[in-house]
């Protein structure tokens, strides 16, 4: 389910719900209007999710060069 999956992305990224909404869907009650019941179309739930990914996957290559620099 989409929701849950979204927020137990917020929950490890520490991000609000409202700029998740902007960010991902370029709408600020995105998530809370899930949370209300709207059931989003599939294109933008495969968006939502492509988004996502390519989040986690900046934000771990970033942690992973934090990491590799602190070591030099």
């Amino acid at each position: 389910m989409l929701l849950r999956t979204i927020e137990t992305f917020l929950s490890e990224h520490h991000l609000p719900a409202t700029r998740f909404g902007r960010l991902a869907a370029h709408d600020p009650r995105f998530v809370l209007d899930l949370r209300m019941g709207r059931s989003p179309r599939r294109e933008t739930e495969l968006r939502t999710r492509a988004w996502m990914k390519g989040y986690a996957d900046r934000a771990a290559a970033e942690a992973s060069g934090v990491a590799k620099g602190d070591m030099a």
